[in-house]
């Protein structure tokens, strides 16, 4: 059987964390089966639907470099594969079922449903839901009805009695009597929309789609998905419903964690293949060890065995540091053209950089790798070089476990073991190594003695390295600004 899977999000919002690891799998599932992965836009959601989110998506799928093989844009033999433009073929689907007696038109009005809902509700009933009031209608009744002016709505019938089961790769088999199911739920609406229900059954019929890779939350639709295909007559796809994706805290994934739109990621400066690494790890695993795998490595070894029975859990930091690392492997080039749009947006350089501002940020690259988590993070580590605003807070150079006389006295000496041995033209370690056996003579933490300094020379306590800044700088621009927060210090 040749593997065929699809991504089918609605254009209500934009690209989900979530959503996009369930892009991922269904990719990567299928580039390493030899496969098909088929993109599929279900917008029958005409009420939150925006052209901003579909273009969200595809922009999202472009950045991530996730082609599909049939969809929207690109075309395929199972076209059109946006469900907007599918109504003629569900409403074919539909009529079928109810001429074989396998579904019914149904004419209640919303009104008589509320009112419907009420009771049951006051009445604490057993049973919840459509209480099948047109399943029996005679043909004069409908007529009847019709002659009003009332259109139906097209409903399937569900078997009271039974169980419908079906299995998962990672559930196992799941069962779910008959008489829990929805009753007679509708498939096509009155103004000729399905419901998600019809249209992604058809959908994934008529598409040949082999396996079904979704989020566990569609779980509960799965038995009556089954109902609709053996109403067809269809084979049922293979299901695997993926682990949630839960922040730290347990709970699903949500903003009140942070950011969780791809759009949001991408701005801040994440790197597409940082998100691709670390998003694929969330719920799955190569072996539960190896952390590091490219796009083009997990086309080829993805497995659906390998999918974690258990939710996933989205690590900001974790997806921080896989970001910083994949920054310190990516050519220098590439990061200066990534920095270039941040520090334009900031105003250090021009919106099209000369020549000279090029070069001066492709000399930033290789001490902002060191320091960087995300792209963006150049504006804060780079604006001593481009604006020179003074710290007069004598707070910002005491570091930890130091106070304000320390400070002074690990400055002033500080500073002048600094620019003597820079002037001497001594190497880095060993300007380093003199400044922490002062630390020591002075009896106070490392960070004691650097810290002050830090916040002289760069104006804040986070930066490029230390002498990276100072070369940076020039040595008598660095010099000047570390007597002028000296001489502040001192008065203070």
């Amino acid at each position: 059987m040749s593997v065929r899977v699809r991504y089918a999000p609605s254009p209500t919002g934009l690209q989900h964390i979530g959503g996009i690891r369930t892009a991922l799998f269904n990719y990567f599932f299928a580039k390493s089966s030899g496969g098909k992965f088929i993109l599929r836009v279900e917008d029958t959601d005409r009420e939150r639907y925006s052209d901003e989110s579909l273009n969200d998506l595809y922009e999202t799928l472009d950045w991530l470099g996730i082609k599909w093989d049939e969809g929207p844009v690109v075309g395929g033999p199972y076209g059109p594969y946006i469900q907007s433009e599918r109504f003629d073929i569900y409403k074919k689907y539909a009529e079928q079922l109810v001429k074989e007696g396998k579904a019914y038109y149904c004419y209640c009005t919303p009104e008589r449903l509320e009112k419907l809902r009420e009771e049951q509700i006051k009445n604490k009933s057993e049973y919840q839901g459509y209480d099948r009031h047109c399943a029996n209608l005679t043909e004069e009744e409908r007529a009847e009805l019709e002659r009003q002016g009332i259109k139906p709505v097209i409903r399937l019938k569900v078997p009271t009695e039974g169980k419908t089961t079906f299995h998962d790769v990672i559930m196992g088999d799941i069962t779910r009597k008959n008489k829990d199911i929805s009753p007679d739920p509708i498939l096509l609406k009155s103004d000729g929309f399905p419901t998600y229900h019809l249209a992604n059954v058809i959908d994934d019929h008529l598409m040949g789609i082999t396996h079904i890779m979704r989020a566990q939350e569609w779980i509960p639709s799965g038995p009556l998905h089954v109902l609709l295909y053996e109403a067809f007559g269809w084979d049922v796809p293979v299901y695997c419903h993926l682990p949630m994706v839960m922040g730290k805290d347990g709970q699903k994934l949500s903003k009140r964690h942070g950011s969780t739109a791809v759009r949001e990621f991408r701005e801040k400066g994440y790197l597409p293949e940082a998100i691709i690494n670390y998003v694929t790890l969330v719920g799955w695993s190569l072996d539960g060890s190896t952390e590091f795998l490219s796009k083009e490595q997990l086309e080829k070894c993805f497995k659906m065995e390998n999918i974690h029975k258990n939710p996933g859990k989205f690590d900001y930091k974790k997806l921080d540091w896989f970001n910083s690392q994949y920054i310190r492997m990516a050519d220098d080039e590439r990061i200066a053209s990534l920095m270039t749009p941040y520090l334009v947006k900031a105003g250090f350089v021009s919106a099209h950089p000369t020549a000279e501002e090029e070069e001066k940020i492709l000399k930033l690259v290789k001490p902002a790798k060191e320091r960087m988590k995300v792209i963006s993070d150049i504006v804060d580590l780079s604006r001593f070089l481009f604006v020179d605003e003074p710290v007069e807070d004598e707070t910002a150079y005491i570091a930890k476990g130091s106070d304000l006389e320390k400070t002074k006295e690990a400055l002033e000496k500080g500073g002048k073991i600094l620019f003597d041995m820079l002037r001497d033209g001594r190497k880095d370690e060993e300007i380093e190594e003199a400044l922490i056996k002062l630390s020591q003579e002075l009896e106070i933490k490392v960070n004691g003695v650097f810290q002050p300094i830090r916040v002289a020379i760069t104006n804040s306590q986070v930066s490029l390295p230390l002498f990276d800044s100072i070369s940076l700088l020039g040595l008598d621009e660095a010099s000047r600004r570390f007597e002028r927060a000296l001489k502040m210090i001192k008065e203070k």
